[in-house]
């Protein structure tokens, strides 16, 4: 009996979702908005077309900064990303909060919580993005409920 009791609390037991990586390459074009902003700040439409682990495409609204030193800025972006995620097809959203510190860059880009729709419905994760020789690449840590 007691290892019927302890096999029925295992299975009652929520099971965590296996971190899995999407990865690939994306182009990006950026069109700046008119409108008045204190001097310094730019504001941007941002739309991306992604290849590789997540296909889609995105569109965003940037706000940056340019700081006073060469290599010193920051930017935010809210962008909607609509496509398919390792065989999976819906839409969810990305918050970016990244600096550039004298060259040494620092970024956050998380997954808005709750903000999947269709099979990305209660996706969770982080991405990175790194450029190399003018090329944009991403890596998407994310987990899905099963």
């Amino acid at each position: 009996m007691r290892n019927i009791i302890l096999a029925a609390a295992l299975i009652a037991m929520p099971v965590e979702a296996a971190v899995q990586h999407a990865t690939g390459t994306f182009e990006v074009k950026m069109t700046p908005r008119t409108g008045d902003l204190p001097e310094g700040l730019a504001r941007m439409v941002n739309i991306k077309t992604f290849a590789g682990g997540f296909a889609g495409a995105s569109c965003g609204d940037m706000l940056t900064a340019m700081g006073g030193v060469e290599g010193s800025a920051a930017y935010v972006l809210i962008e909607r990303l609509t496509g398919t995620l390792d065989g999976r097809s819906g839409s969810f959203v990305l918050m970016h909060s990244a600096t550039m510190d004298r060259g040494t860059p620092d970024q956050r880009i998380t997954v808005v919580p709750d903000s999947g729709t269709g099979a990305l419905t209660g996706l969770k994760g982080a991405m990175t993005i790194r450029i190399e020789d003018g090329k944009h690449f991403y890596d998407l840590a994310y987990e899905l409920p099963n």
